[in-house]
């Protein structure tokens, strides 16, 4: 099966976020006969005078009647050299929380940028998101270079800008692409309006980027969802435990340690229901057998005993906050962390990133809708993390809001 690519787009509010998908989906040839007659028949009542391929993702009626993106909208489509789920997100700086959502299992995200208005807020914001999440790998696709009659000077000033926002944020991979989405210019063939440019066209680089998975080389890491024990005549002593893995992998006769308890076992089986498996790696679906018939629960974590994850009540993390109401030190919140929930208490708001200049405001006492900084938390029960920066999944939770149950934060555990 080819290889699987998942990237996110983004970008300030008309930038040409859904068109640019839209154009990925209509030149590679993606749309199926009916999609593209209701396009068209809604582009002839809006009279926009030409087909307006932004319909294809922008799938909300809000959407559709506003002209802007406001959910995540979802596509697959796939080449001859590989497979890509894209997520969509919101320009505006109201929906940025549906970004993170978005670009949160990303490999790969693009960051459009108007190539008449150059870099601004918003570009900021979601590069610093990608930046937060590390995100490996980040396309810059300067848009409607029609718009600017072709001009080289307009696309080198836009690099020259996110360039300094790319070596403020540490961003190592950083490629630049002129394009013009509308038009389909350097969107997945070459355009012979801008001979100066000499990089790959959008598609071929999605195509040919190096996608290694983290996931399975990190140390192994099996959070507990589910405790099976049927209980039945035909499987009286059956003890499994399934989850996904969520790093490494786990091997038949591999020494573990249950956590946070610190008890130790060994793998004696890996099910499937395709059947059973010698080794399970990142990110399977799997049930684990232990040798050893000890309390294990849902929450708990099942780790190799090289690289042990933490085990801690205490947390710095940087966030990103989601509610309207401010973040405060002393609220009080639920935090989920891969399949283990406990409370959490804000103990303090170390700093505030500000977008415009993008340094560290020490002084914030507080976290405002849509912000970003780092704060500590004191845990009512120890949780199983790594860093963030090792691994994605074991190192980022969120947080809910227990009387609304809404989800007011994204955070990142911090080393």
């Amino acid at each position: 099966m080819a290889e699987l690519l998942r990237f996110a787009t983004c970008g300030s509010v008309d930038d040409g976020k859904s068109t640019l998908i839209g154009r990925l989906l209509y030149d590679s040839k993606q749309i199926l006969a009916d999609q593209l007659q209701h396009v068209e028949d809604v582009s002839q009542r809006r009279g926009d005078g030409s087909l307006d391929l932004a319909l294809l993702t922008d799938g909300l009626r809000a959407e559709r009647e506003q002209g802007i993106t406001i959910d995540v909208a979802y596509r697959a489509f796939a080449t001859a050299r590989r497979r890509f789920i894209i997520a969509d997100c919101p320009g505006h700086e109201q929906y940025t929380r549906n970004m993170v959502t978005g670009s949160s299992t990303a490999d790969l995200s693009i960051v459009l940028i108007d190539a008449r208005n150059g870099v601004v807020a918003q570009s900021r914001r979601h590069a610093s998101i990608a930046s937060l999440l590390r995100i490996p790998h980040l396309v810059v696709c300067v848009n409607k270079m029609d718009l600017v009659d072709w001009d080289e000077s307009a696309f080198d000033a836009v690099v020259a800008q996110f360039a300094e926002v790319a070596q403020r944020l540490e961003i190592p991979d950083v490629t630049f692409i002129a394009i013009s989405a509308r038009l389909g210019d350097n969107v997945v063939e070459r355009s012979e309006r801008m001979p100066w440019y000499d990089g790959p066209t959008l598609l071929t680089h999605l195509e040919e980027v190096e996608i290694a998975s983290e996931q399975s080389l990190a140390p192994a890491r099996f959070p507990v969802q589910w405790v099976i024990r049927p209980q039945d005549a035909d499987h009286p002593d059956y003890r499994g435990y399934a989850g996904r893995v969520a790093g490494g992998s786990l091997a038949l006769g591999d020494d573990v340690v249950i956590l946070p308890s610190g008890r130790s076992s060994r793998v004696a089986g890996i099910d499937t229901l395709d059947g059973d498996l010698d080794r399970a790696s990142a990110p399977m679906s799997v049930t684990v057998l232990l040798e050893d018939d000890i309390d294990v629960a849902r929450g708990d974590m099942i780790v190799t005993g090289e690289e042990l994850p933490l085990v801690t009540s205490q947390l710095r993390a940087r966030i990103c906050w989601m509610a309207q109401s401010p973040l405060r030190v002393g609220d009080r919140y639920v935090i989920k962390h891969t399949t283990r929930s406990v409370r959490a208490v804000v103990d303090g708001v170390e700093d505030r990133l500000d977008i415009e200049t993008l340094r560290s405001d020490q002084s914030a006492e507080e976290l405002l809708l849509n912000d970003i900084g780092a704060v500590s938390l004191r845990l009512s029960g120890p949780l199983v993390v790594d860093p963030y920066s090792s691994n994605r999944e074991t190192g980022s939770f969120i947080l809910i809001d227990e009387s609304s149950n809404d989800t007011v934060a994204a955070g990142m555990i911090l080393g």
